[in-house]
């Protein structure tokens, strides 16, 4: 029996037989320590889908999951490539092009498609799906390392029992984006300035808000490498080399800038890509729209009645705000600030439709952390239970408005 030290980052396992022997037992703690998040992950989103087929309607569940608005351009985009004035116009008379949405989580699509006998639908669910594993991997191993295993496995079973959760079942980009920004971060908490340099561009070629990923890992970098200056410390041990944190800081922006560069080049502008955006009214207004729409529905007198979403909605950019000012008194991590506080800019300063705002904020998981680390300090097992076991039960009946009733994409 291999002796394995506590902790999802000790791996340490001292053993007689070999490198080999090593790594297995170094993989099977890690295992360990990770199967009740991901345990508890598969368990809310199940009840979620489970919730689904019971109220099911016309469309089949899976069909309505790979095809739901933004599924069907990213299956599109698979199939036929990017393609510009597809016969379609938005805001202001301004045509739809399919280049508005990110490469890579398309490109995954085909791939699968290439490989196994499915329909694109059914390959953008799979990869959608694997994706949110991913995440919800990456998302324990981020805070179990800067706090503990408990931590860590409510953190996740909260980010699979949000109210706009369902996302992370449909063939949308917000799972695979979302296990891309985890894994940075955590590539940052090892101090692998490389790995989180190549996952932050990665990122950068799924979504646009990669820009928090990137902010994240360039101001890292930046104070890291402030603080050697001041300190004047000799590379030596385990600490990376120089060029190693600027090699990091330099790879992290080229998704983002590069596809937006390529967008601008194929446009023949320099605002290419703003303006097939801004066919979505897509615009960055500095939280403009947000505020009008927070006065007509709460401060305004005599406003009409308000949609489901649209108050759960309201409630979700409240609530993170919150979390948001809890981050800061606890003095979480800076790069977890860095990128929590650009979502939460994204979100509330985007002039979209309102019922996008709580989906852009699927990503911040780190916003759950003040929430979940209040959670752990419940010792009864089973009231914590009921705890989260009521979210995932509320989470999955919203789900099934958003899929089937709801009149915007969510």
């Amino acid at each position: 029996m291999l002796p394995i030290t506590k902790g999802w980052n000790a791996g340490q396992v001292t053993a007689t037989g070999g490198p080999r022997r090593v790594v297995t037992g170094r993989a099977a703690a890690q295992l360990r320590a990770c199967a009740p998040a991901l345990l508890g992950y598969l368990a809310v989103r199940a009840v979620g889908v489970l919730i689904l087929l019971v109220n099911q309607h016309s469309v089949p569940v899976l069909t309505r999951l790979g095809t739901l608005w933004d599924a069907h351009w990213y299956t599109d985009v698979a199939t036929h490539g990017y393609r510009d004035d597809i016969g379609v116009y938005g805001v202001n008379g301004v045509p739809f092009s399919t280049r508005a949405f990110f490469p890579l989580y398309p490109l995954l699509i085909r791939a699968v498609t290439g490989v196994l006998p499915v329909s694109a639908p059914g390959a953008a669910l799979a990869v959608a799906w694997a994706a949110s594993l991913v995440a919800a991997l990456g998302i324990f191993a981020v805070v179990a390392h800067r706090y503990n295993r408990r931590v860590g496995v409510i953190t996740v079973v909260l980010w699979g029992a949000l109210p706009h959760a369902a996302v992370q079942s449909m063939a949308y980009s917000e799972s695979l984006f979302t296990a891309l920004a985890a894994w940075s971060l955590h590539a940052l908490q090892r101090r692998n300035w490389i790995r989180a340099g190549v996952l932050s561009l990665l990122a950068g070629l799924v979504r646009p808000t990669a820009a928090a990923v990137v902010a994240a890992v360039c101001l890292a970098a930046a104070v890291e490498l402030v603080r050697r200056v001041r300190r004047r410390e000799a590379e030596h041990g385990d600490a990376p080399a120089w060029w190693r944190i600027v090699l990091g800081a330099g790879l992290a922006p080229l998704g983002i800038v590069g596809y937006i560069g390529y967008v601008d080049h194929v446009r023949r502008s320099w605002s290419g890509y703003s303006y097939i955006q801004s066919a979505w009214g897509t615009q960055f207004d500095g939280g403009m729209g947000t505020a009008r729409w927070l006065d007509q529905m709460f401060l305004s007198p005599g406003s009409p009645p308000q949609l489901l979403n649209q108050v759960v909605i309201a409630l979700v950019v409240v609530a993170y705000v919150v979390l948001f000012l809890l981050a800061l008194v606890q003095r979480q991590p800076l790069p977890w600030l860095v990128y929590g506080a650009t979502i939460l800019a994204v979100a509330i300063g985007s002039s979209s439709t309102d019922a996008a705002r709580a989906r852009f904020l699927v990503p911040a998981f780190v916003l759950l952390v003040p929430l979940a680390a209040g959670l752990s300090r419940v010792r009864s097992r089973a009231s914590l239970g009921v705890l989260l076991g009521s979210a995932a039960v509320c989470s999955g009946f919203y789900g099934v408005y958003l899929v089937f009733a709801n009149s915007y994409s969510p």
